[in-house]
C-alpha cells in the first residue's frame, strides 16, 4: 500500500540528533508550559532517546531515502519552498497575518487563565483560593452587542456579496449613478434581511434551550439544611444532592448515596456515547457517616488535579483533617460524577470540584463553526472570474474611446453598465432555491421526521466523500441478543433454547429431590464429582455447569422498582422478601452482561439480589441458592477478561468462574481442539463471543491466594504489575465449560445502506468510544468491512519507534480495513501525521475505538486538511457533537441517546437508513438543481446564454460564456438583418426574442418534467404578455401584433436554440448517461 510513502527518517549523524534532541525538548517544554501542555508531558524524551534515532527505520527492504529535513517538523508544516517577500504577502500571505492578528486581540481580550489543581473543602465555597468560572451552559454564537456586526461579516467576507455592496453604495455618487437606488439595495437588503432573520430565529432558539438547562433547580446541602438552587448558580464547593434520573449539573466526586452498598449506577450516553451503565462507588470515609448533616460536623477537603480532557481518568485524594490520625482516601474516576451524566440508581451526593467550561463534557465540545458550501465558494471564484471579464471589457471600452477627459470615471461607470454579468439576484434566487430543497427533504414520505436544521448547505449531501459515523446507536440498537451456546460437542441457537431450559429444570429438581427438599441446598453432584473418577460428564451435568457459570460470572444487579400505588416506602423496599418477576430489572456496566443474565432467567436461573459481598439465585422450582462473593476482577482493555471468586454457602464449596475473549482465554483453559475453530464461526455471523471458564479451589489455596492478593494491593511500587501476577497464579489449567454467542442487533436497513454508500464512491469511518474487539465485530456484522477483506488491528503503540514499526507492518498489508485505538491514534498522529493520515485514506475502510470527543473532531478537520474534500459526520449521542461541527456537513440521529446531537446538526434524521435516500436523492438532486440554478441566473447576465445542467465548474462555465455568445450574436444580428427597417422597435424586439430564448432554454435543461414546470413556463409566458399592456412608452401594441413581427421573432429564437437542440438529442443518442443504461 502506497509503496512511494516514505516516513521521513532522522540524520543518523551524531550532531544532527543532538540538535534534534535540543529543538525537541524547547518544543515541548514550550507546549507543556499551556494549559494544554499536560496532552505532551505524556510522551517524554525517554522515548525519544538517542539508541532510537539511531535505529534504521526502514519502510521497505530497499530503505530510505536520505532527507535532511528536520523529522520533528510537524509533516504539514514541512514544505520543499518557502515563498518570501512581496510574493509571499500576494499569495495568502495577507491572509495568514490578518488572521495571526485577530487571533491575538481574542486571545488578549479572553485572557484564558492557567488552569491549575485545586483544594476544595466540603461544603464552603468561600474557602476557594481562585474564582472559578460560573455553572452556566452557553451554545450561543454571538451576544446582543456582537449579532450585528457577526453577521455582517459572515457575509461580506464573501467576494460575491462584497461586490454587491460596492456596486450599491457607488449609486449614491451623483456622478456614478446609472439607475433608480431601490434596484440595486432591494434585493440587497432582502438578503441580508433574510438571513439576519434566520440567524436571529436560530440565535433565539440556542438562547431558550441554553436558559432551560440553566434554570433547572437542583437540591444543595447547607448548614441550615436543604435549599433549591439554580444550575447556574452551583458552586465549587457546594454539596449537591442529585435525585434519580436527574442530570448531574457539574463535574463532582461521589460522597454519599442512598444505596445501602455505596455505590451507584449512571448513565454516561451524553458523554462517551455508551449507553451501558457505569458503577460508581462512595467515598467510603462519607458514605459511612450517620447521617446526611455529618457532613458539615467533619473538617474534610477534596484534592483534584487540574481540570483535563480525559473523560476515563481522574487523579485525587480525600482527606478528613479531624479525625486521630487524618483519614487520607485515594480517588480515581470511579469515586468521580461528570457533568452531563445521568443517576440511574438511588439518591447521591457530590461536592463540585470543576464547573462551567472547567467541566469534563464542556472541554471535550467545540465551538461550532459557520459553514459554507462548497457550491458558494465556487460561485465566489466564478464571480472573480467574471469581474475580471468586466474589467476586462470596461478597459477596451475606455481604450476605444481614447482615455479622453475623465477617463477613470468613465472606466468607472463602465464598470457599474457591464455589472448584470454579475447578477445581484444571484444569492436571492439561490437563497430562495435551498430554501425549497429543505422543504421538499421534510416532506419526503420515505424518511419521515427528518428536519433540515442548517438550510444554506442542503447540496453538501450530494458532494461528500468521507462519511464518519459513530457506532454505538447509529450503526447498532445496543440491545443485546443472545444468539449461541456451544459446549464443545453440542451447540444450541434459538431455536433450541428450550431444550436448555429442559436440562436445568431436571437437573435441579434431580438435586432438591436427593437433598431431601432443602431450599438452601446445591448440587450434591458436585461433591461426589470431587472425590470420584474423573469421568466424561453428560451433556445435562455440563449444560448445568455452563448456565450457572454465566450466572455468576458477572457484574450485574438486579434492581426491583416500587409498584404504582404504592406510598411511602422506598424505591427498593423489602428487596431481600420480594422477587418478582413483573418489577425487576438490570443494571450492569456492560449490555452483554445484562443479556447473559437475562438468559440465564429465560432458561430457568435467575439472579434475584446482589450486593458488595454476596448474591442470590433463584432456581426453576423456587428454591434460593446464596453465594459470598470472596472476589471479584473486574474487566480491563488490558486483560480481556473479568473473574469472580465465589463460595456455595450451603457446601462451602469455593469455584474460580472467568469469562473473556477468546484471545486471552485460549492460554489459560485446558487444550481442546474446537474453541479456535468456533470462535472463528461465530465471528463471521457478526457475533460477540465469550468463553467460560472454572476452577475449584480448597479453603487452603484460597487463603493462600487472598494472602498474597491483599500483599500485592498493598505494595506501592509496580502494584499493578504485582496484583497481575497473582491473579495469573490461579489462571491455570481451567476447565473450559462453554462459549457463548451475543449479537448487538443492528439498526434497520444498515447493511444495504453501508454497501449503497460505498458503491456510491464514499468512504465511510466508523469513530466509537467503544471497546477494540466489539468495534470490529460491529464493523463485520454490518458489512462495512466485508467479509473477502482483511483487517488490519494496528498494535498498541506509546512512542515514536513503536510507531514506526507497526507502519511498517500496515504498510505491507493490501486492501484492508484498519481498526486502531485511540491512543495509539494519538501517538502516530504526533509523530507521523501526514504520513498515517494517507495510508488510511487508501483503506477502504476504517475503525477507530476508544476514541474521545475531542479525538472524533481532530480526525474531521485531519482529513479535511490532509485530502481537501467534503467530509460528513453522523451520530446520535452528546459525545458526537464536536464530531458533527467540525465536518463540512453533519447528520444527528434522534435516538435513545436522547436529541443533543441532532439539535447540534445540520440534518436530523429518525434512522440510519435514511441517509442513502438524504444523500443519494435529495443531495444530488440539490447539488444539481442549485448548479443548474446559479448558471441560469449567471447566464442572464451574460447576454442570454445557457448551460448544460452540469455540475458547476470553470469548464462547463466557459461552455456556456461560448454559447451565450453565439446567442447574444444571433439575436443581434438576427434583429438588425430582419428588421432593418423597423429598427426604431429594437427593445420590442429584442425582449420578445429574449423571453422566449430563456423559456426555450429551460425547457431544454429540464431532465423529468412535471405539471408545475409546465404552469411556471406558461405563466412566465403570461406575465410578459400582460406587461405588454402597461408599458405602452416601450411597445408599440399594433406593431408587435402584425404576422411579420411574429414570424421574425420565431425565425431569430429558434436559430438561437435549435442547434442547441440538435446538439443535445446527439449528445444524449451517442453519449447516453449512465442511468439511461442501466433502465434501458
Amino acid at each position: 500500500m502506497a509503496d512511494q510513502i516514505p516516513l521521513y527518517p532522522v540524520r543518523s549523524a551524531a550532531v544532527a540528533a543532538v540538535a534534534a534532541n535540543r529543538k525537541r525538548a524547547a518544543y515541548y517544554s514550550a507546549a507543556g508550559s499551556g494549559p494544554g501542555g499536560e496532552r505532551h508531558n505524556r510522551y517524554q524524551l525517554e522515548d525519544e532517546s538517542s539508541h532510537l534515532d539511531e535505529m534504521p527505520l526502514m519502510m521497505s527492504e530497499e530503505g530510505f531515502e536520505n532527507d535532511e529535513s528536520d523529522y520533528h517538523t510537524l509533516p504539514r508544516a514541512r514544505i520543499t519552498y518557502r515563498r518570501r517577500g512581496i510574493e509571499w504577502f500576494v499569495c495568502g500571505g495577507w491572509k495568514f497575518l490578518c488572521t495571526s492578528c485577530c487571533d491575538w486581540l481574542i486571545n488578549v481580550c479572553r485572557r484564558k487563565k492557567e488552569l491549575k489543581a485545586r483544594t476544595v473543602w466540603l461544603g464552603c465555597p468561600e474557602k476557594c483560593e481562585e474564582k472559578y468560572p460560573r455553572n452556566s451552559i452557553k451554545n450561543q454564537k454571538y451576544n446582543i452587542f456582537t449579532f450585528i456586526p457577526g453577521v455582517l461579516y459572515e457575509q461580506f467576507k464573501f467576494f460575491l456579496n462584497l461586490y454587491f455592496l460596492v456596486v450599491s453604495c457607488s449609486q449614491f455618487v451623483p456622478a456614478l449613478k446609472i439607475g433608480y437606488l431601490y434596484t440595486y439595495w432591494a434585493p440587497l437588503g432582502f438578503v441580508l434581511a433574510v438571513t439576519m432573520i434566520r440567524e436571529a430565529v436560530d440565535e433565539f432558539r440556542r438562547f431558550q434551550r441554553d436558559k432551560e438547562m440553566n434554570s433547572q433547580l437542583y437540591s444543595k446541602l447547607t448548614i441550615r439544611g436543604k435549599v433549591q438552587v439554580k444550575s447556574s448558580d452551583i458552586q465549587v464547593g457546594d454539596l449537591i444532592i442529585v435525585e434519580k434520573n436527574q442530570r448531574i449539573p457539574s463535574d463532582m466526586v461521589f460522597l454519599r448515596t442512598s444505596e445501602k452498598t455505596g455505590s451507584c449506577f449512571i448513565r454516561t450516553d451524553q458523554l462517551d456515547g455508551e449507553t451501558d451503565w457505569k458503577l460508581k462507588v462512595a467515598v467510603s470515609c462519607t458514605q459511612r457517616l450517620p447521617a446526611l448533616g455529618d457532613l458539615f460536623s467533619i473538617n474534610a477537603y477534596v484534592y483534584a488535579q487540574k481540570p483535563q480532557l480525559d473523560i476515563h481518568g481522574f487523579e485525587g485524594t480525600f482527606t478528613r483533617e479531624d479525625s486521630d490520625p487524618p483519614i487520607h482516601e485515594s480517588l480515581s474516576i470511579e469515586n468521580t460524577l461528570w457533568a452531563s451524566t445521568v443517576v440511574a440508581s438511588g439518591t447521591v451526593i457530590g461536592v463540585v470540584i470543576y464547573t462551567g467550561k472547567e467541566t469534563r463534557s464542556v472541554m471535550n465540545t467545540s465551538n461550532p463553526k459557520n459553514k459554507v458550501g462548497l457550491l458558494d465558494l465556487e460561485l465566489n471564484q466564478l464571480t472573480k472570474a467574471l469581474f475580471l471579464a468586466l474589467v476586462a471589457l470596461s478597459v477596451v471600452m475606455v481604450t476605444l474611446q481614447g482615455f479622453v477627459g475623465p477617463w477613470y470615471r468613465n472606466l468607472f461607470r463602465f464598470l457599474l453598465l457591464f455589472s448584470y454579468i454579475i447578477p445581484i439576484s444571484l444569492r436571492v434566487n439561490l437563497d430562495m432555491g435551498k430554501a425549497a430543497y429543505g422543504w421538499m427533504i421534510m416532506r419526503d414520505e420515505h424518511i419521515p421526521g427528518t428536519v433540515v436544521r442548517t438550510s444554506t448547505i442542503p447540496e453538501e449531501l450530494g458532494r461528500l466523500v468521507y462519511l464518519l459515523t459513530d457506532k454505538t446507536g447509529t450503526l447498532t440498537q445496543n440491545e443485546m441478543i443472545f444468539k449461541r451456546l456451544h459446549l464443545g460437542t453440542v451447540s444450541y441457537g434459538t431455536d433450541t433454547m428450550d431444550e436448555i431450559q429442559n436440562h436445568i429444570i431436571n437437573s435441579y429438581s434431580q438435586m432438591f429431590s436427593q437433598g431431601g427438599g432443602n431450599s438452601t441446598g446445591s448440587t450434591p453432584s458436585r461433591k461426589s464429582q470431587s472425590s470420584a473418577p474423573k469421568v466424561r460428564k453428560s451433556v445435562s451435568s455440563r449444560i448445568h455447569e455452563a448456565v450457572k457459570a454465566i450466572a455468576l460470572c458477572h457484574n450485574v444487579t438486579p434492581v426491583y422498582e416500587s409498584r404504582a400505588g404504592v406510598t411511602g416506602e422506598t424505591e427498593y423496599a423489602e428487596v431481600d422478601q420480594d422477587f418478582s418477576d413483573e418489577n425487576r430489572t438490570y443494571q450492569a456496566s456492560s449490555p452483554d452482561e445484562v443479556a447473559l443474565v437475562q438468559w440465564t432467567e429465560s432458561v430457568g436461573l435467575t439472579l434475584v439480589n446482589r450486593d458488595l459481598t454476596s448474591m442470590q439465585l433463584k432456581t426453576p422450582g423456587g428454591q434460593i441458592l446464596t453465594y459470598s462473593i470472596l472476589q471479584i476482577f473486574p474487566f480491563t482493555s488490558e486483560s480481556k477478561r473479568m473473574g469472580i471468586i465465589v463460595r456455595d454457602e450451603s457446601t462451602a464449596e469455593i469455584t474460580f468462574y472467568m469469562k473473556g475473549a477468546d484471545v486471552a482465554m485460549s492460554s489459560i483453559v485446558q487444550y481442546n481442539d474446537w474453541l479456535e475453530e468456533e470462535c472463528g464461526n461465530m465471528a463471521r455471523e457478526g457475533l460477540r463471543t465469550l468463553v467460560v471458564a472454572k476452577k475449584s479451589l480448597t479453603e487452603e489455596q484460597y487463603q493462600d491466594f487472598e494472602n498474597r492478593y491483599s500483599q500485592a494491593k498493598l505494595s506501592i511500587h509496580d502494584r499493578t504489575l504485582k496484583v497481575a501476577a497473582v491473579i495469573e497464579s490461579v489462571e491455570r489449567e481451567m476447565e473450559l465449560l462453554c462459549l457463548t454467542g451475543v449479537e448487538d442487533q443492528l439498526q434497520a436497513d444498515v447493511r444495504p445502506a453501508l454497501e449503497m454508500l460505498r458503491n456510491a464512491g464514499i468512504k465511510i469511518w466508523m469513530l466509537t468510544g467503544d471497546k477494540l474487539e466489539t468495534a470490529t465485530c460491529i464493523a463485520k456484522s454490518s458489512h462495512l468491512v466485508s467479509r473477502t477483506q482483511d483487517i488490519h488491528i494496528f498494535r498498541p503503540v506509546t512512542n515514536r519507534g513503536e510507531a514506526h514499526l507497526e507502519l511498517n507492518a500496515f504498510r505491507r498489508k493490501h486492501d484492508c480495513a484498519l481498526v486502531i485505538a485511540g491512543d495509539s491514534l494519538e501517538v502516530c498522529l504526533k509523530y507521523y501525521e501526514h504520513e498515517f493520515v494517507e495510508l488510511a485514506c487508501q483503506c477502504p475502510a476504517v475503525v477507530c475505538c476508544r476514541c474521545s470527543p475531542t479525538q472524533k473532531a481532530h480526525i474531521v478537520k485531519l482529513l479535511q486538511q490532509h485530502t481537501g474534500k467534503r467530509t460528513c459526520a453522523v451520530g446520535d449521542g452528546g459525545n458526537d457533537v464536536s464530531m458533527i461541527q467540525a465536518a463540512d456537513c453533519g447528520i444527528g440521529i434522534e435516538g435513545k441517546e436522547g436529541k443533543q446531537a441532532s439539535l447540534a446538526a445540520d440534518f436530523s434524521i429518525t434512522q440510519f437508513k435514511h441517509i442513502g435516500r438524504l444523500l443519494m436523492v435529495h443531495g444530488r438532486n440539490s447539488y444539481k438543481r442549485s448548479a443548474a440554478l446559479g448558471q441560469f441566473v449567471m447566464h442572464r447576465g451574460l447576454i442570454i446564454s445557457t448551460m448544460q445542467g452540469r455540475s458547476l465548474s470553470f469548464k462547463t462555465f466557459l461552455i456556456w460564456v461560448l454559447i451565450s455568445i453565439y446567442q447574444g450574436g444571433i439575436l443581434m444580428y438576427g434583429a438588425l438583418v430582419l428588421f432593418e427597417s423597423e429598427f426604431v422597435h429594437v427593445v420590442a424586439i429584442s425582449f420578445t426574442a429574449l423571453i422566449l430564448t430563456e423559456l426555450l432554454m429551460v425547457a431544454l435543461t429540464i431532465r423529468t418534467w412535471h405539471w408545475l414546470m409546465v404552469v411556471a413556463e406558461f405563466l412566465s409566458l403570461g406575465c410578459y404578455v400582460a406587461s405588454l399592456a402597461f408599458l405602452n412608452e416601450y411597445f408599440d401594441v399594433a406593431f408587435i401584433t402584425t404576422v411579420t413581427f411574429l414570424w421574425k421573432v420565431s425565425a431569430i429564437t429558434v436559430v438561437s436554440c435549435l442547434p442547441l437542440y440538435i446538439l443535445k438529442y446527439l449528445k444524449r443518442k451517442l453519449s447516453p448517461p449512465s442511468y439511461s443504461k442501466l433502465t434501458s
